[in-house]
């Protein structure tokens, strides 16, 4: 009975892909894609990472690195149920794709690829956005091509790149959304947590470094900057001025040198099982946020199986773990997404304030999408103690 219904359910998902991917999608007007980010009436606004799909050509595309029992029937379609059933799980109220959304060397067709990987998101209705890896180009479109393809798809809130920044910035894919405060409070107009998207490239361009991993450029750490502390003088401003910054996380595909410094015994959480596949340049982006101060935590992917967090000069280090089943990944290790969940202070009289705390774990594609690794990234209390809820 348990195998009926997942055939059933892995043909329902194959049909909308590919319904999905032969649509001739038209441009979503700006004011649908714009919508509001905003936390809830139960105080909390929770993401939903999705890390190295891998995605290819739907159920022909076979999986790496799985049990031998596994493989006979196992595809890209596994990574679309696995999608499904987590978004089901969690509910979230954003969904982030940190790139190598498609694993373009094997895409025969790179909008198609997109679309099917991006169809549990589509017809959840959740609001989601996307950045690119390095191997998303690989196929039929170009880094400003898939950008272009994905903000027209339905219900993302991705960019191309901040129109403020369009003449200047490098890469594709660099923007910010703003998440407001919670519906009838004092903050219900403010931004009270602030998300970073940025294009960590794919390879190197500099003579003799074009075999290694490309990083974030200047004009991106400066287009940064600028945003950050824009977003810091509508924090403070009237009306509902706020002391500080609002806290904000970044999400990117390729990790920092910074996640260097951590293995499985000094992370706070999760397992170190690869060299982490930073750019041999370090541009200094790590520098660049502490000293800014507001984020809080980076998510990135890239690394499979690497899916730690870990805590140096006060910004957390996070890995996504290794999502679709076309990526490599460790026969026995299950697939996983992350989720973080931010948490309002709560307020008399029931309202809600400012953000008290930012909480993480971990879904894990088995039978009963385990949850492991829970913890409290930050706190806004220095002393206080917050402890996780599920």
């Amino acid at each position: 009975m348990a195998n009926n219904q997942r055939n059933i359910s892995l043909l329902f998902s194959f049909l909308f892909s590919v319904s999905l991917s032969c649509l001739c999608l038209s441009p979503i007007p700006a004011s649908a894609r714009r919508q509001e980010l905003r936390f809830g009436a139960n105080g909390e606004f929770k993401i939903l990472q999705v890390a190295d799909m891998h995605y290819a050509n739907g159920a022909t595309t076979p999986c790496n690195n799985v049990l031998p029992s596994q493989k006979p029937h196992c595809s890209d379609l596994n990574t679309t149920i696995f999608m499904s059933r987590v978004i089901a799980a969690e509910k979230p109220d954003l969904i982030v794709f940190t790139g190598d959304n498609i694993y373009g060397s094997d895409a025969k067709d790179a909008v198609k690829s997109l679309n099917a990987a991006f169809a549990p998101a589509i017809e959840s209705k959740i609001p989601w956005v996307a950045v690119l890896g390095n191997h998303d180009q690989e196929s039929t479109l170009t880094r400003q091509g898939l950008m272009e393809h994905i903000v027209k798809l339905p219900n993302t809130l991705s960019q191309v790149n901040p129109p403020e920044a369009a003449h200047y910035i490098d890469g594709f894919g660099n923007y910010n959304l703003k998440v407001h405060g919670a519906s009838d409070s004092n903050l219900q107009n403010k931004s009270v947590l602030n998300l970073y998207f940025l294009d960590s490239g794919d390879y190197s361009s500099v003579p003799d470094m074009d075999s290694t991993y490309d990083w974030i450029k200047t004009s991106q750490q400066f287009w940064f900057e600028r945003t950050s502390k824009r977003l810091q003088r509508e924090y403070n401003a009237k009306p509902n001025p706020q002391e500080g910054k609002a806290p904000g996380l970044a999400y990117f595909h390729i990790p920092l040198p910074e996640f260097w410094s951590f293995d499985s015994k000094n992370a706070t959480k999760g397992v170190r099982q690869e060299a982490t596949s930073a750019a041999k340049t370090n541009s200094g982006f790590f520098t660049t946020l502490v000293a800014r101060g507001d984020v809080k935590s980076v998510f990135v992917g890239h690394d499979h199986v690497n899916d730690f967090c870990g805590k140096l000069k006060g910004l957390n280090l996070c890995y996504g773990g290794g999502f679709g089943y076309h990526a490599y990944g460790l026969a026995g290790w299950e697939r996983r997404a992350r989720v973080v969940v931010v948490d309002l202070n709560k307020k008399g009289k029931g309202t809600w304030g400012d953000v008290k705390s930012i909480r993480t774990w971990k879904r894990l594609d088995d039978k009963h999408l385990s949850v492991i690794d829970a913890q409290v990234l930050w706190n806004s209390s220095a002393n206080g103690l917050v402890v996780p809820r599920l």
